[in-house]
């Protein structure tokens, strides 16, 4: 049976997405263990811990292999410590799969990272479109003074492992305020997986 076409409108302003299937949002308090100054994170996570920090809109047409997900990521300004707002990341749990991401309104980064430990940092604004390839965990980063819209696409059986991440101790990198600008540096609390892990990735792929 075929499957209606559809066509959604996406605010910049907002991040919202018409005809969305479906919405989560993660609150600061959501995001203990993300950020290297723990001391600073609860001591804002203890008067604003409810504040939204980022807010995913989405489009689930099916889950049949060969169909997408798509939608949008609305994420609020702001830091803990030097660290700016991010989201949590992942890599997808068919390793494998691919995703885009396309600026709508703000200015961010893009980290991403191998199971080897290899990173690179892409930078996101208005109209770029970031293309993340099969087997690289991403997580988005709020570098600038207003919230950051992007738009999303993955195959629909791609899945997402978050705990890739926490198992190492965050990713390799973090990416810091520096002046008016933003830096990546090392992260101190990283443990680089071992041959069995990085296995363990390769074997998701189908």
């Amino acid at each position: 049976m075929l499957t209606e076409p559809t066509a959604h409108i996406i605010s910049p302003d907002t991040g919202t997405m018409s005809g969305a299937s479906g919405k989560y949002e993660k609150k600061l308090c959501d995001l203990d263990g993300l950020y290297a100054d723990q001391s600073a994170f609860k001591a804002q996570a203890s008067s604003g811990g409810d504040t939204i920090v980022y807010e995913v809109c989405e489009q689930r047409p099916t889950q049949q292999a060969g169909d997408l997900i798509f939608g949008t990521t609305w994420m609020r300004p702001g830091r803990i410590g030097n660290e700016f707002y991010m989201t949590r990341g992942h890599i997808h749990a068919q390793a494998n799969r691919p995703e885009t991401y396309y600026g709508e309104a703000g200015r961010g980064v893009m980290l991403l990272e191998s199971p080897e430990g290899d990173v690179r940092t892409l930078e996101i604004t208005s109209r770029v479109l970031v293309y993340v390839p099969p087997l690289w965990i991403h997580r988005s980063i709020n570098t600038g003074d207003q919230p950051l819209v992007m738009s999303f696409c993955y195959p629909s059986d791609s899945g997402q492992d978050y705990g890739i991440i926490a198992r190492s101790g965050g990713m390799a990198q973090r990416i810091i305020s520096v002046g008016d600008g933003w830096e990546a540096v090392p992260n101190k609390s990283y443990r680089p997986r071992t041959k069995d892990e990085i296995a363990a990735v390769y074997a998701t792929c189908d």
